[in-house]
């Protein structure tokens, strides 16, 4: 799994043979600075972006190769013990209303390289049947989250932030909330070099501005009625600049992020999964401490918690749905959530590149 953090990496070794899945295996292979800017150049139309995306694409199956294998060494697999590797891809664009999704690494050549088949183009078939293709994980999380009696919801704060709602005896929704690490990323990264902000410390040492964030709150995107999933292609610095005035301290900028990061989550489970009890966090921004902080003020009446104290750590679980989802792809299964993506109908997600 490489998402729109774009920070690198994070690959799983998942045992499925029992009824609940087992990680057996875990690594992370960081994006260089040369790459990572050379991606986010190619999320806005640039001159010889065609050739340059193949390049690219390329490169990241090279790296993806590279890190699997590190993995399997690590975990002394071998790979015949392998089945297929579940690869999402780095997304570049994402259009649902416009009939397409773009993840960049070479799925082709990732199987030729590493002698593993490979499941990835995941989302391509769900936006085909009118779907938004994301998110993808929320059947994940109704497979192996859920709870009988108490109504919990699992937010992953990744680059935008996703949430599933899993209301006992009722059917699962999920959809994108908004920025969650990618807005407070690029802006410390602006401002200070610095590749994200460690516990939300400089966020937490500024002042928040309210008419910036109030002028945040009001995108259109954060009122809209689910389905619905958002990117860089909304959510980017030109989006942010817009916005500022220009006479703004920047930590006091970074405080407003956090804060806005905070609200687009708290306020989607206040708008769409009343009475909600338990939330359960995964994905970098858990790791940010001032943000939790600012969630338990928002959500006083729920539980919040990281998604480790349900056996699923926040680092991994992502990459964990993607090989289930892989899995289910060579069984054949249908698992896009129609009430999640809005497609028309479910469809078996992903195309298999064999060996």
């Amino acid at each position: 799994m490489s998402g729109t953090s774009l920070d690198g990496i994070d690959v799983v070794l998942v045992d499925f043979s029992t009824s609940s899945p087992r990680l057996l295996a875990t690594h992370f292979q960081a994006y260089g600075r040369k790459l990572k800017d050379a991606l986010l150049v190619l999320h806005h139309p640039a001159n010889d972006e065609l050739h340059q995306m193949q390049l690219i694409s390329n490169e990241l199956a090279s790296l993806y190769a590279a890190a699997t294998a590190i993995l399997l060494r690590t975990a002394n697999i071998t790979l015949d013990h392998v089945r297929a590797i579940g690869c999402h891809g780095q997304t570049i664009r994402h259009c649902p209303s416009q009939g397409y999704t773009l993840q960049l690494g070479n799925a082709a050549l990732l199987a030729e390289l590493s002698g593993i088949t490979v499941v990835s183009d995941f989302r391509s078939r769900d936006i085909a049947a009118g779907g938004q293709g994301a998110p993808l994980v929320p059947a994940f999380h109704d497979r192996l989250l859920r709870h009988p009696s108490i109504h919990r919801v699992i937010v992953n704060i990744g680059g935008i932030s996703n949430l599933t709602d899993l209301p006992p005896k009722r059917h699962t929704t999920g959809f994108d909330c908004g920025p969650g690490n990618m807005l407070m990323d690029a802006w410390i990264a602006l401002q200070c070099g610095e590749l994200y902000d460690q516990d939300g410390a400089w966020a937490a040492s500024g002042q928040i501005i309210p008419a910036l964030l109030q002028t945040l709150l009001d995108e259109p995107f954060l009122h809209a009625v689910p389905p619905k999933s958002s990117g860089r292609d909304l959510f980017n610095l030109a989006w942010l600049n817009s916005k500022l005035r220009g006479d703004e301290a920047p930590v006091d900028v970074q405080a407003t992020l956090l804060a806005f990061s905070s609200r687009v989550i708290s306020d989607a489970i206040h708008l769409f999964c009343g009475g909600a009890q338990e939330v359960y966090l995964c994905g970098g921004g858990a790791h940010n401490q001032a943000l939790v902080r600012n969630m338990r003020i928002s959500l006083p009446d729920c539980l919040i918690q990281a998604t480790d104290t349900l056996g699923m750590g926040v680092d991994w679980l992502e990459a964990i749905a993607f090989a289930w989802l892989a899995q289910q792809r060579l069984q054949g299964d249908a698992v896009n959530l129609t009430a999640v993506t809005g497609a028309r109908h479910p469809c078996i997600l992903g195309a298999i590149y064999s060996v």
